[in-house]
């Protein structure tokens, strides 16, 4: 049943199911790719991933998704029966899912405890959501087993992976290499799902069916892969700890698998997986110790690789790359930066503390994962080559665009977090900017407790950095992360948060000068209060200088040169 009332959904709100007629019901049979993919191109754009949780959203709290997925390259379509095991924390008649708009929903069924499905449950299909009508009201602390039926023609992705979606690529050889992406957007452009940060299920399990000769790189431990239909076999991953939906990934080729053991900070062996095209396979050998090495690096930094009990995988996919939970994207080419190290690999596993192992409740704070992850390149040229190589990779990030709060205090939604609730360009100040917040905190605090918050925001206590049950794994927002740093610096420090976090504007350093005495004073938008101390250089000696309400003020030794912030330890406006 697909219901849909335009006049309710508002200027912003995407078009229902309704709207496509005859499509949304043909798009599981449609006879070529071509006109699959021309119809996917007519549809609206994808909704955003997060935001304000919707009634029939917040009354349930999922624990499990099983998705048993058929993957046809030839027809570039998918069909799949995704089992939800969910309780509800309040009372509630409907629930919500979602699922972009060219995938069709055919049946949702209630799951007995035999495992058997009942009767059709009445769904309405709006947009890319649909609610279910649980055909009463039910009470808190009910258990649901429902299983969705959908298939078609996933959208295509036309920019992976800044645009979500299936990219349906081929490898030098000709064979299909395929990869799904879609952080941006969210899990359900190619499977139903609550689509919510804020709700991290304990375990999921994919079943992917495929063509012979084909693998499929997925996430947590594969369990079995055993023969289907004539020339098609079934791989199942499990993945038995907490994860985000947009960390569920396919990735798809006729890979090779280089392996290796790992021997983890915490003691425990783990096997580190590269799947490769067999044309890679020479670069891949190569690189796989520098991949490593990366790894010991986040240990050494951060504490324990989170997800020791599964794997650590990477898989190289035909996009740039994304931070699938123990399963990396790389598509980097085995290319390294000009500091001679592969970039995009260290900054993806990152991703791994920051993101899947710490993982924000709403996209308003996903600076945590970006901004956190982009400094970590930073702290590993400083650990590798040296000072001066640390100062350069910030150098690199010092272009920021200032048009918004990087930790808005409001709920965001992913694609309000990237480009504003008017929809404007990205300006990557969650990545860089917060990056320059982190490096002028480090500076505030002093390095001791900088790295201690760091260690503490990843694993407050050695039974978290032990675990390897999932326990480890928590939603947090900035507010955590500014009560940690003050609780460990012993000290109040809103007002530094509340100037690079809470508003776009950088505060400006004010110069004065009269003959041999110089004035500083911080000008800030909104007068925000900014006791922001200044490294300052006067001859040779190099001193902190207190900048407080009423400003600071220096007397020169005659011919004694001054220099502010030499090595530009402070993040202001220039």
């Amino acid at each position: 049943m697909t219901h849909c009332d335009l006049a309710t959904l508002g200027r912003n709100a995407r078009p229902c199911a309704a709207t496509f007629g005859i499509f949304a019901l043909l798009l599981p049979f449609l006879p070529t790719a071509a006109l699959a993919q021309e119809v996917a191109a007519a549809l609206p754009e994808p909704g955003a991933s997060g935001g304000a949780l919707l009634a029939e959203q917040a009354c349930y709290d999922v624990e499990r998704y099983e998705l048993a997925l058929r993957v046809d390259p030839a027809q570039k379509q998918i069909r799949g029966r995704l089992v939800l095991r969910a309780t509800l924390v309040e009372p509630a008649r409907w629930i919500a899912l979602d699922l972009d708009h060219p995938l069709a929903v055919e049946a949702v069924t209630e799951v007995g405890e035999d495992g058997k499905e009942g009767a059709a449950l009445a769904h309405e299909r709006d947009g890319g959501r649909f609610r279910v009508d649980l055909g009463a009201e039910r009470e808190a602390g009910s258990k649901l087993v429902l299983a969705v039926r959908y298939g078609g023609s996933p959208r295509v992705s036309p920019n992976p992976p800044w645009k979500g979606g299936f990219t349906w690529a081929q490898t030098p050889s000709g064979e299909p290499w395929i990869a799904t992406s879609c952080q941006g957007e969210g899990a359900d452009l190619w499977w139903p799902c609550k689509d919510h940060p804020s709700d991290k299920p304990q375990a999921m399990t994919l079943a992917i069916t495929l063509p012979k000769g084909l693998l499929c790189a997925s996430n947590g431990v594969l369990r079995s892969d055993v023969p289907a239909e004539e020339g098609w076999h079934t791989q199942t991953w499990s993945l038995e700890l907490p994860f985000s939906n947009y960390g569920i990934a396919l990735n798809i080729a006729p890979y090779e698998v280089l392996e290796t053991t790992y021997e983890s900070v915490a003691g425990e062996k783990m096997p580190v997986y590269f799947w490769c095209l067999p044309e890679s396979r020479a670069k891949a050998e190569k690189i796989l110790p520098e991949f490593v090495s990366h790894l010991r690096f986040y240990e050494e930094l951060l504490g324990p690789y989170p997800f020791r009990a599964a794997k650590y995988g990477i898989a190289e996919t035909p996009h740039l790359g994304m931070e699938h939970q123990t399963i990396i994207a790389y598509g980097n080419q085995f290319r390294r930066s000009p500091l001679k190290y592969d970039w995009l690999h260290h900054h993806e596993l990152a991703h791994e503390w920051w993101g899947n192992l710490v993982t924000c409740r709403d996209w308003k704070d996903m600076w945590i994962h970006e901004g956190f992850g982009t400094y970590m390149q930073a702290l590993y040229l400083e650990k590798t080559l040296g000072e001066e190589a640390y100062r350069q990779q910030m150098r690199s990030q010092s272009r920021h665009g200032n048009r918004r709060p990087i930790a808005p205090r409001v709920s965001r939604d992913s694609k309000q977090i990237y480009f504003g609730d008017d929809g404007g360009p990205s300006d990557n100040d969650i990545y860089y900017k917060g990056s320059w917040v982190l490096h002028t905190l480090r500076y505030l605090i002093g390095d001791e407790v900088f790295f201690r918050s760091l260690r503490e925001f990843c694993y407050p206590d050695e039974a978290a950095r032990r675990a390897t049950d999932g326990s480890c794994v928590r939603l947090v927002d900035t507010e955590d992360y500014i009560a940690l740093v003050e609780r460990l610096a012993g000290k109040e420090l809103d007002w530094f948060f509340e100037v690079y976090l809470r508003q776009p504007k950088l505060p400006e350093l004010v110069v004065e000068r009269e003959g041999q005495r110089v004035k500083l004073r911080w000008k800030v938008p909104g007068e925000l209060a900014f006791p922001m101390p200044l490294p300052v250089r006067i001859g040779a000696e190099l001193r902190r200088v207190e900048i407080g309400p009423e400003g600071a003020s220096l007397e020169l030794p005659a011919g004694a040169e001054i220099e502010l912030d030499p090595h530009t330890s402070v993040l202001r406006a220039r």
